[in-house]
Parts: structure tokens; sequence; C-alpha cells
């Protein structure tokens, strides 16, 4: 079956036929690294995952860059407010120096990388910070004047949307629609209401900037994806990821300015947007308080692959609602998948039976990523009577290669030898039919923070 996938550009699922044959190239919006990444974000980066496994899975090479932003994040998307860098400085009581910004950034850039790695979420062929790809900021600007999209006010160098063929294509509003007026507020300069900053120069107090043919300053946000996804990945690729927030604005002026400096339509083939992870009071959010991290759910019990296991229940392209109480389901969901994992370990079981599962876990994925049918799959072949232990275990590898829950990898808990001896009287007593002996030895084994699971052979033992 051919890989689909939902593009939201022209809002229904397609054929994926990369531009090279064979290869398959990917960006993806990385984080602003002023603050911990909350479960919200990392959501977005488990989905990019599966997108990048999934395309690995169809035999594609792939070529993959995420952005990490470090400088150029206004508060606002509208080009106003602070730098989000900034921000994060006075946040820490740190001097307004070059120096205190990347060492803030290096740290919660260190901090998101340390949630990836325990989200089982494989690093891209790049990841691009922003501070170090100002040179190309600035040539790909150069291209965008030469062409003739800009124009000069207070705040810096200015594209012009009116210019701009198509320019709510992909947001599929109405221009009126998108016009924000807080952005004529900050600028009466401008031509458009929708017009947006490639280069600002009028916050001489903005602590990283650099000299530029527009004058000493910084670059906008939006210009720096296109910058860096075309130097890695060419003036044309494949697929583009972001959260839904980026659609109206960011993603928007990134095909705008693209397109305005390449002259490629489409800049790029397919777009691909994850819908938000919300609490019951609404989106999570870092600005209203609103949040999780990966550290705090770790510190409250559950493992990161907990989260990831919860995230490939509900498609990408649906709001993910999230509570402690669905996260204690998929925990113990996953829990019980790790021990049947464990226990057919143990087995020498390697009778076959013919079935279709390979064919039904491809057709699940490449029906635009749809994990939770994928995971149907995984625990229909592990319910399978018919199988033996063996090839339980080679289909649940193989599908793990998408899912990403390093089922392979797993291994028994380091036991101690006090729990295995109280262990080893336990399985005694019941091979001598002395069940009363057998539940009080269980309860001891649970008190010390150990749970024991009796097998068709032996038994096996688990931290809690």
């Amino acid at each position: 079956m051919m890989l689909k996938l939902y593009n939201t550009l022209t809002r229904k699922k397609e054929n994926f036929k990369p531009i090279k044959a064979g290869t398959a190239s990917l960006y993806g919006c990385g984080p602003t690294v002023y603050w911990y990444q909350h479960i919200g974000n990392m959501r977005r980066y488990i989905f990019e995952d599966i997108l990048r496994r999934t395309l690995l899975f169809n035999n594609l090479k792939v070529k993959h860059v995420i952005n990490i932003t470090d400088v150029g994040h206004l508060t606002s998307d509208a080009d106003e407010g602070e730098d989000k860098m900034m921000k994060a400085i006075k946040r820490e009581k740190l001097p307004p120096t070059s120096e205190s910004l990347l060492k803030v950034a290096r740290k919660y850039e260190d901090s998101f990388l340390d949630d990836a790695r325990k989200l089982n979420i494989q690093s891209p062929d790049k990841w691009a910070r922003a501070t170090e790809h100002i040179k190309d900021m600035i040539n790909l600007i150069k291209k965008i004047e030469k062409n003739g999209y800009t124009y000069k006010t207070k705040v810096g160098l200015i594209f012009d949307t009116s210019k701009s063929k198509d320019y709510t294509k992909l947001a599929k509003l109405k221009l009126e629609d998108m016009k924000a007026g807080s952005r004529v507020e900050v600028d009466p300069e401008r031509k458009n209401p929708s017009d947006f900053a490639l280069w600002i120069t009028n916050q001489p107090k903005h602590i990283m900037q650099w000299d530029s043919p527009w004058g000493r300053g910084f670059p906008g946000w939006h210009i720096e994806c296109s910058a860096m996804s075309s130097k890695y990945l060419g003036d044309q690729f494949d697929i583009h990821t972001g959260g839904e927030e980026h659609i109206p604005i960011h993603h928007t002026n990134e095909i705008a300015q693209s397109e305005a400096a390449c002259g490629k339509h489409p800049w790029v083939k397919y777009w691909l947007h994850m819908r938000w992870l919300v609490l019951k009071e609404g989106k999570m959010s870092k600005s209203e308080g609103k949040v999780f991290t990966i550290s705090e759910l770790e510190k409250k019990g559950y493992d990161p692959l907990d989260f990831r296991y919860l995230c490939l229940l509900t498609h990408y392209r649906k709001r993910l609602l999230f509570s402690l109480e669905s996260l204690d389901s998929a925990k113990k969901t996953y829990d019980r998948l790790k021990n049947i994992i464990l226990e057919l370990k143990t087995k020498k079981d390697s009778k076959k039976s013919k079935n279709t599962y390979e064919k039904d876990f491809l057709e699940s994925v490449n029906d635009d990523l749809n994990t939770s049918k994928a995971l149907s799959v995984l625990w229909a072949v592990l319910r399978d009577s018919k199988l033996g232990s063996k090839e339980k275990l080679e289909l649940a590898y193989e599908f793990d290669k998408v899912l990403g829950l390093s089922l392979k990898e797993l291994k028994e808990d380091k036991i101690p030898k006090e729990i295995k001896e109280i262990a080893e009287k336990r399985q005694k007593a019941r091979t001598e039919k002395d069940w009363p002996t057998s539940d009080k030895l269980r309860d001891e084994i649970s008190s010390k923070g150990y749970e024991i699971k009796d097998l068709k052979e032996g038994y096996l033992i688990n931290k809690k």
C-alpha cells in the first residue's frame, strides 16, 4: 500500500511521491529554547518521529532537519513584544549579555534533547540553531529584496504580502480575516496589516544583533526556517511539519518569503500539522502556567514512554485531551505489553502460521500515520494462539521500528537476592499447593516494591 498523508495545503489525503525518488526530505519547526518544553510540545516531536520512522519503514532514505530557535522569536507572532530569549534572561536574573542568552539557550536546548531521548525520539540529520545561520538568513533576504518583495519602515525590512501570489493558500482564510490590527499599531508605515518583518532594526536594547545591509539588527522569526530548510534540503522539498498554531501566521509567511526567494511553487509539497494536546481547562500553555513537563511526569512515577504510548492512541490530527487518569490507563496497558514481551523472551516456541499482520500494520501506518490502528494490529499478534513466541517477538520488533516503544531493548529489572529468595519460596509453596503461604509471600514481595507474575513455566518479577 502506498503511503498516504493528509496535506494541509490541499485539505485531503494524498499519495506521498517524493521529489527525488527513494528519498524523503523533511523539515520540522523546532523549539524556542527559552523554557522547558511541556508535554504538548513533546507530542509534536513524537508525531514527527512517527512520520520519520514510517518513511524509513517504507524503505525511503530520509533527510531530516529540525531547527532550534535561540533568537528572534518575539512574544507575539505579529512582530511585537519582547524576544522570548531576552524574557528568559530576566526570569533567570542573569546580566543582559549575549553570553547570558547563549547560556540560557543551551540550558533549555539540553533539557529538550534529554526529553527527546527519554521519549525515544530519533535525532534528525541536523539540529539547526538559528544563531549559527544568520548569514544564511541575510543571503535569503537579499534574494527576496532583489525580487521586489520588500520595503523599509522604522521597524526594519518588511515583506510585502500583497505581492505574494495566493498568500492565504495554506490557512484557507480571507486576507481580511488574517489582518492583525496590532501589527499596524506597532508599525503604522506598513502597507498591509498582514505584512511582516524580515529583519528588525528598531530595538537597540536587543542583546543579539548583527550587521546587515539594512542596518544592525536581528532576523524576524519566520525567516530562520526558510533559510535553514533551503540550506540543507534545497529550494524545494517534500514535507514540512508543525503544530496547528503555525498555520495562519508562521507557515503562511514561510511559504510567502520562500516562494518569493526561490520561485518554486509549491515550495513544499506536503504540509502536516498536529493538533493540540489540551487539558480540561483548554490548551496547554507555558504563558498561562498550565503545563506538565516530562520531568514532572517522571517525578509522579511515570516512564516517559508511558506518555509516548498515550500519544500513539490518538491520531495526530485529533486533539488529545490529557489527564493523569488517561496517562494511568496508558501506563497500565504499556506495562502489560512490556510484561508480555518479557514473557515471550523466556520461551522457545518457534511454530509459525500464515497471517496478514505485516500487511495490516503497513496499511495502518501508511493511512496517514494511524498509530492507534497499528497498535491494535500489534495486540492482535500477541493474542494469536496460532503464532509461536518467536514469531510474535519478530513481528513486535518489526512493528516497533515505527512505534518506538523500545520493546527489543526491554530487560527484566535487576532483582535483589532477597526478593529472588522469597520468590523461590513462593514457587515451592505453589508447587505444593500451599495457597495461603503463596499469597503471604506475594504480599511480602509487593510490600518491598516488586510485583510477581505467574507464567506457565515459572514467574516474572518486575519493579513497581
